[in-house]
């Protein structure tokens, strides 16, 4: 009769375990990459980072242009050019033919002063340069963390696995050791059912762990820019904890969120620099010369024309129009100030992070040595209370709940390892390079 009853719960244990067996038989086999192959996909893929690079290739140009400042701006011109209608000769009144009419031009300007614009231009476009570098700088950093936490995560869901595979295992041999000492009436029905009960909650927890993994493995193809599962090749080399005093002393000082601020503080210095480039006067001086015939012109620089040319020296200073130049002086001087408020609070910023994570990566690495001693001992508890539990000396609930702490240790140890390698890839991004 016990074999009966239990057959059902045989039949959902055969369906269960069978299940991801078969959908992954069905389904394409995960691709395979290590942490570094990871980053350098993603690193390719992101928009974030495409964002950033292209944010970088913006400053470069906007420098290179402020510098073309400072050079003349020259243009050519050449036309050809021929009517349908006859025209009349002034000096003899005679009709002539339609000819082609040919024209070139060459002009040059040369700013000579704009009230020192052009430098605080060329200040403010060096600043911002720098204000991408490290925004690429920080946003690199950031979309590796990002990777380290789905990499991690789908390595963590994968030992999960592996644990729930072993809590069902030991389910099923308690449950095996119930029904023969219910055969031979040295257990109750209830002990029977109580390792049924186990089972099913095994079962329930290794299919949650196989859905989380299966979730983990999609989430880092997401991220590595890859349309399929993608498994994460475990390193087994932890690696040590740094020093974290040094971390702290250059902290501040590479920080790439704080370089950002600093950079984005000098651009707006320079830019009040600008502003008040308007009060003053500006001189600029052009040439300009056009050459004009009907014959055949010798190239380039139509020689056989006639030239007409012009130099001009201009000289122009605004005194009055309308309190703009103020309103844009104030403006200038508001975006200095918050974003030197910002580059302050930038820095307070990172110094809380970084206490924050120096605080967690210690605890990290105490839970992975406590979570280690953890599940010495409740496998060596499990094991007693197998013993007792065949022997008669113990029941059947002691050792389910020996059972259940030794799988939560188990499960404690993975998520330990994982925390540490977590927070040291955030420490990583606080200071903005490998420890």
């Amino acid at each position: 009769m016990t074999s009966v009853r239990l057959h059902p719960v045989a039949a959902l244990a055969t369906i269960v375990l069978l299940a991801p067996g078969a959908a992954a038989a069905q389904g394409q086999q995960p691709l395979e990459v290590t942490l570094a192959e990871a980053i350098r996909r993603s690193l390719d893929v992101q928009p974030a980072m495409v964002q950033a690079r292209g944010a970088a290739r913006n400053a470069g140009a906007g420098e290179r242009s402020a510098w073309g400042a400072f050079l003349p701006t020259v243009s050519t011109s050449a036309s050809a050019s021929r009517s349908n209608q006859f025209r009349f000769d002034p000096n003899s009144t005679q009709q002539l033919p339609p000819v082609y009419t040919y024209g070139g031009g060459l002009s040059a300007s040369l700013v000579l002063f704009d009230g020192f614009s052009r430098f605080a231009n060329l200040r403010a476009s060096s600043a911002t340069q720098d204000a991408a570098a490290a925004g690429l700088v920080n946003q690199r950093y950031q979309t590796t963390l990002a990777t380290q936490q789905a990499f991690f995560g789908a390595l963590a869901d994968e030992e999960l696995v592996r644990v729930g595979q072993a809590q069902v295992q030991r389910a099923r041999q308690q449950l095996q050791i119930s029904v023969n000492k219910f055969q031979a009436g040295a257990a109750t029905r209830s002990d029977t059912l109580t390792s049924t009960v186990d089972l099913g909650t095994a079962r329930l927890t290794l299919l949650q762990a196989q859905a989380n993994l299966a979730t983990a493995q999609a989430a880092l193809g997401r991220q590595i820019g890859v349309d399929q599962l993608v498994r994460a090749v475990p390193d087994t080399t932890l690696p040590p904890l740094p020093d974290t005093i040094a971390v702290r002393a250059s902290a501040l000082q590479s920080a790439p969120l704080v370089n950002q601020a600093e950079a984005q503080v000098r651009a707006a210095g320079a830019q009040v620099w600008s502003a008040r480039s308007q009060y003053w006067p500006s001189v600029a001086i052009s040439y300009n010369t056009n050459r004009t015939g009907v014959g055949s012109p010798e190239l380039p620089l139509f020689g056989n024309y006639p030239e007409t040319f012009s130099w001009r020296f201009g000289f122009s200073w605004t005194l009055f129009n309308g309190f703009q130049r103020e309103q844009s002086q104030v403006s200038a001087s508001v975006a200095r100030d918050i974003a030197a408020a910002q580059a302050a609070d930038a820095r307070r910023q990172v110094n809380a992070q970084l206490t924050q994570q120096l605080a967690a990566l210690t605890t990290a690495n105490a839970q992975i040595e406590i979570a280690g001693a953890n599940v010495a001992a409740a496998t060596e508890a499990l094991r007693v209370q197998q013993e007792r539990y065949r022997v008669g000396a113990g029941t059947q609930l002691d050792e389910v709940t020996a059972e259940a702490n030794l799988t939560q240790a188990e499960v404690n140890q993975v998520q330990a390892r994982y925390n540490y390698r977590i927070a040291r890839a955030q420490l990583e991004a606080i200071v903005g390079h490998a420890l």
